[in-house]
């Protein structure tokens, strides 16, 4: 019998890939003589670097800018020509230097990144555009690219969101020639417009740290960006994904949006790691609604499904009813909250709580 396990992380306890080994030992634990392959997952959000590295991609490391302009070292992660780019490695919420800086954060370390890659002759970049801390629409990403952003004096723009408001000219005659011979697939589970009550700054601001009156003045500074850099997408789903990354990744620079498990899981060759599998283990920090609108457990158990393969899952919490774990494919969800009721004792003692909880899936399952 062979068992995959393909969990996302548990965030702020575990990397996707300490979870597999955790679930793995736990199921050696029970069953010595089980074959048990670990395949860490990612939705294009914190860790999809991490998960293409342990799928056989090799890490890279570049110099980059942070959110606030500073200095620091980002990876991706390439085979082949492919490279796969994670927004949050420059751009992300966790790469801020202290307080959080909704209205002048920068999208610029993301474009470091894909100017390293295509300078590395990579013809395919995957951009995974979860967990920025920017709302800037792109708009760092693209002047890193060769964009200028101009006032209405002919100076350029400074960072973030907050300055689209005074945009005057969008200039693209200098954008990067070689981003014209590249494929640029967006991964994201985010269907969100551009701007409006659904868009970037309403639903995503406030979470970056934007108070209401920054909320107001974000929407408005996206919705006149918008008109310089491409109207028709601003309602695409997808368009507020990262601040507005993904809609100048697919108005100026042509990418296509996918659902970001989906896309991962292609890339990380997830349909052929279930050949003579009988069980799959998936899992994230916390099981919830969110879970079933496309996220990592959602569409390892889904492809598991498509295979007739059962799936279960761990978690650190679950709050979804069977019915509701029924529907997403989840044959049986194990919670570290089933060991130890204490969430903080959950979070620091989560590998050994998981292995003992991996014991209850063998002994359950297989």
């Amino acid at each position: 019998m062979r068992v995959l396990v393909a969990p996302d992380k548990f965030k702020g306890s575990l990397t996707a890939a300490e979870v597999a080994s955790a679930v793995a030992q736990g199921l050696a634990d029970v069953h010595p003589a089980l074959a048990v392959q670990c395949l860490p997952v990612a939705d294009g959000g914190d860790g999809t670097v991490d998960a293409a590295v342990a799928a056989g991609f090799r890490r890279v490391r570049v110099p980059a800018r942070g959110p606030t302009g500073w200095p620091l070292t980002a990876c991706y992660a390439v085979r082949g020509d492919t490279a796969v780019v994670e927004l949050a490695e420059a751009s992300g919420l966790h790469r801020l230097p202290g307080a959080p800086s909704p209205l002048d954060a920068t999208s610029a370390g993301t474009g470091d990144v894909i100017a390293a890659a295509l300078a590395a002759g990579c013809r395919r970049i995957v951009l995974g555009v979860g967990g920025s801390a920017c709302t800037d629409g792109g708009a760092g990403m693209l002047a890193v690219l060769g964009a200028r952003l101009l006032d209405g004096a002919g100076r350029e723009l400074p960072p973030g969101g907050a300055a689209l408001a005074r945009l005057a000219a969008l200039d693209l005659s200098d954008l990067d020639p070689r981003l014209s011979e590249v494929d640029i697939e967006l991964a994201s589970d985010v269907d969100n417009p551009l701007y409006g009550l659904n868009g970037a700054a309403f639903v995503y601001g406030p979470q970056k740290g934007a108070t209401p009156d920054d909320v107001e003045l974000l929407d408005e500074a996206l919705r006149h960006w918008a008109s310089f850099a491409g109207p028709g997408y601003a309602d695409r789903p997808g368009a507020g994904a990262a601040g507005g990354v993904g809609f100048a990744a697919m108005a100026v620079l042509g990418a296509r949006m996918r659902p970001g498990i989906a896309l991962l899981l292609d890339l990380l060759g997830f349909d052929d790691a279930l050949a003579g599998v009988s069980l799959v283990v998936t899992g994230e920090g916390s099981l919830d609604r969110q879970t079933l609108s496309g996220k990592a457990p959602a569409g390892v158990a889904r492809a598991a499904a498509d295979k007739g393969i059962p799936c279960a899952a761990v978690a650190g919490r679950s709050q979804l009813s069977a019915e509701e774990l029924a529907g997403a494919g989840i044959a049986a969800a194990f919670a570290l909250t089933d060991l130890e009721p204490d969430p903080a004792r959950c979070m620091a003692d989560a590998a050994p709580l998981l292995r003992r909880l991996a014991h209850r899936v063998a002994v359950d399952l297989l």
